[in-house]
């Protein structure tokens, strides 16, 4: 179990770096490319739009073929997109990159989340759960990393260098044996599944943090380029904010495992509520940068939970777990493209305030619909 957990890792870990290497880009493509805050949303958001298109066909193949192929597929197309990146020359090219690091990305978590989800001990699901998405995190906090080293030498070879990365993880993905699916992974089935309670909770609020994450991941860079801040020091910011919510993820499933899935999700919401609520007011980099550090591991607290409570109503159901968290990506997808994209939009037409105030009501509109539904129905942990 242990090398099954190291494995599933490093493939989602490897696969959020790329995704999150655009984040001290984004002010000099931006620049370099005359793009506007929609411009640059579209271009962080073709990430989550292949993820989007992906990820039902990623939990279809992961039920009905089977994990490894899943990962295998998801690998492949993540190498191909790294290399497309590195040598990109247009804004056509760089989104269409994305676009199929997305699509992979999308197989390769349906394929390792399951895996692991089907393999881990119930009484232990939140916390390998958390302990995989602790490393994704990692991940988004190595991404920022990769991109100031892509900006300061080459983009050849930095991301080159990630493509032969995964060109490691697939060979390691095929000596790894993987139980065949065993649940029902028929498209009725998973139709069937969104009866259940815990399964609709987990997909909403799976949604959340990437709706946060999506429109903070836009507006953070360029508010901070606006105030002084070089890419190095919003590499750091991310690099700082990302290792303590890798620090938290895994202690949140561990928690929801004894405790229950419902407080360190209210919690998460209220987080994020405050959160949102302050970010419009800093008027110095330093101060943005502190408040994205110590908001974003308080909104992370719902990534585990959430995920553990979609894998706990795909097991009552008898769904297939590849199908549960293609659902997943499907979800998170949807919110991390609506931030991307339309929290730019927003951004870019009513000020960023009005973006960031609009999500902290949503936040702790959602705590209180929650917290309401918990108090007349307490959801099994």
């Amino acid at each position: 179990m242990r090398a099954l957990l190291l494995l599933a890792s490093i493939v989602v870990l490897v696969d959020t770096s790329f995704y999150a290497a655009i984040t001290p880009l984004l002010p000099d493509l931006t620049e370099e490319f005359g793009l506007s805050k929609t411009g640059a949303g579209v271009l962080a958001a073709a990430y989550p739009i292949g993820t989007f298109v992906g990820g039902l066909p990623g939990g279809y193949m992961a039920a009905r073929v089977g994990v490894k192929p899943t990962v295998l597929a998801g690998l492949a197309l993540m190498t191909v997109a790294s290399v497309g990146f590195a040598f990109a020359n247009t804004v056509l090219l760089l989104d269409l990159a994305r676009f199929v690091q997305g699509v992979g990305g999308a197989a390769s978590w349906a394929g390792a989340m399951a895996w692991i989800a089907g393999a881990a001990p119930k009484e232990q699901r939140g916390q390998m759960i958390g302990t995989a998405m602790g490393a994704a995190i990692a991940g988004a906090l190595f991404g920022p990393v990769i991109g100031v080293a892509a900006d300061l030498t080459s983009y050849a070879l930095v991301f080159c260098t990630v493509g032969a990365v995964g060109v490691g993880l697939m060979v390691w993905t095929l000596r790894t044996p993987a139980a065949k699916p065993l649940g029902d992974g028929s498209l009725r089935g998973l139709f069937g599944a969104l009866r259940n309670g815990q399964v609709r909770v987990g997909l909403l609020l799976v949604t959340i943090p990437g709706l946060l994450f999506g429109t903070l991941s836009v507006l953070g860079p360029l508010r901070m380029d606006e105030l002084g801040a070089v890419s190095a020091a919003i590499g750091a910011t991310w690099l700082v904010a990302a290792g303590l919510e890798a620090i938290v993820s895994p202690l949140a499933g561990r928690f929801s495992d004894r405790r229950g899935r419902i407080a360190p999700l209210l919690a998460g919401l209220l987080g994020g509520a405050v959160a949102f609520a302050i970010l419009p007011w800093p008027d110095t980099a330093l101060l943005l940068a502190i408040v994205i550090v110590l908001g974003s591991p308080v909104i992370g607290l719902l990534w585990a939970p959430a995920m553990a409570m979609l894998s706990d109503g795909a097991d009552h159901v008898g769904l297939e777990q590849g199908l549960a968290f293609g659902l997943m990506n499907l979800t998170w997808a949807t919110g991390q493209s609506i931030g991307d994209i339309g929290g730019a939009r927003l951004g870019e037409s009513a000020g960023d305030e009005v973006a960031y105030l609009v999500l902290s009501a949503i936040c702790l509109l959602a705590f209180l619909v929650l917290r309401a539904t918990s108090v007349r129905r307490p959801a099994p942990a």
